[in-house]
């Protein structure tokens, strides 16, 4: 049984990292345990590690789901001044989806939900867990 998860990211400048994915997230780091290390806990149980280092080549995209897609691509292209992205759908798939890229070349990505009811149960569920 699996009961948590930890994904890290390596940033060439940990300064500019930690503060980069403080403003994506919004929200203050919930463990700085080192030097060039810190890690946010995203959803309960689902941890976000952002590391001094070497970024991975050709990993990710990381994608974070989101209640508005086109209002978090919009918020993160003015405050992280990222560049225009495009949102893609498929009819057999029951999101949307987008995938933008971290100043030192990590995919990150975000996605929405189509149907809002199947949205909701899902926060439920997560804001929910025991």
């Amino acid at each position: 049984m699996f009961f948590e998860m930890t994904v890290q990211i390596r940033v060439s400048d940990f300064q500019e990292g930690h503060k980069w994915y403080k403003t994506l997230l919004k929200k203050e780091a919930d463990l700085i345990p080192h030097g060039g290390f810190v890690e946010w806990e995203v959803i309960p149980g689902c941890w976000l590690q952002v590391s001094e280092g070497v970024p991975a080549q050709g990993s990710g995209p990381l994608r974070l789901g989101v209640k508005d897609l086109t209002v978090e691509r919009e918020r993160i292209m003015k405050e992280l001044s990222v560049d225009y992205f495009d949102i893609h759908s498929r009819q057999e798939v029951g999101a949307k989806w987008a995938t933008f890229s971290d100043p030192w070349g990590n995919q990150i990505g975000f996605f929405e939900y189509i149907n809002k009811l199947e949205e909701k149960e899902r926060i439920q569920t997560v804001t929910n867990l025991k």
